[in-house]
C-alpha cells in the first residue's frame, strides 16, 4: 500500500491552541480509473506542500481496492477551503468527479500539540462518518 508519509507545510503555532483535521475516504468506480486518480492525487499533494496554513497531511492508495484515503490538518477551516478552491485542487476535484464510486469526509478538532494525527483514529472516524451518513445523521 503506497503511503506518503506526514509532511509538515507550516509549524503550528503553539499558542493558537487547535488545528482543524480533515480526513477522506475516495472510492473510484473502477480499476481503469486509478492511475489517472493517483496522479492527480499527486497534483494535490505538491500543491499542500505550500499551501498556507496547512499543518500537515498524508495520503494512502491502496489502488487494488481503488481506494485513497487522505489526512490533513489546518490553522482554520477558511485555509483549507482556500486550498480547496484553488488551483490546481479545483481542477482535481471537478475532473475527477465522475471518476468517484462513494466519498467520505470528516472533520475535527484538535490541540496543535498532538500533531500529527494517526491514521488509526482517522480512520475509525471515517468509519463512524460513514455510518452516520448512510443513517442520515449528522456526526
Amino acid at each position: 500500500m503506497p503511503t506518503l508519509p506526514w509532511i509538515t507545510p507550516n509549524r503550528p503555532d503553539q499558542r493558537t491552541g487547535t488545528a482543524l483535521v480533515m480526513a477522506s475516504r475516495l472510492e473510484v468506480r473502477s480499476l481503469k480509473d486509478v492511475p489517472r486518480f493517483f496522479r492527480q492525487s499527486l497534483v494535490a499533494w505538491k500543491q499542500v506542500k505550500t499551501a498556507p496554513g496547512a499543518l500537515g497531511a498524508s495520503l494512502v492508495a491502496q489502488p487494488l481496492k481503488r481506494t485513497f484515503w487522505t489526512l490533513s490538518a489546518w490553522e482554520s477551516r477558511e485555509q483549507l477551503y482556500t486550498y480547496a478552491r484553488t488551483e490546481p485542487h479545483k481542477t482535481v476535484m471537478t475532473s475527477l468527479r465522475e471518476t468517484m464510486r462513494e466519498s467520505v469526509f470528516t472533520f475535527w478538532e484538535v490541540p496543535v500539540d498532538e500533531l500529527p494525527i494517526s491514521w488509526t483514529d482517522a480512520r475509525r472516524r471515517l468509519a463512524e462518518q460513514q455510518q452516520a451518513d448512510r443513517a442520515g445523521q449528522p456526526n
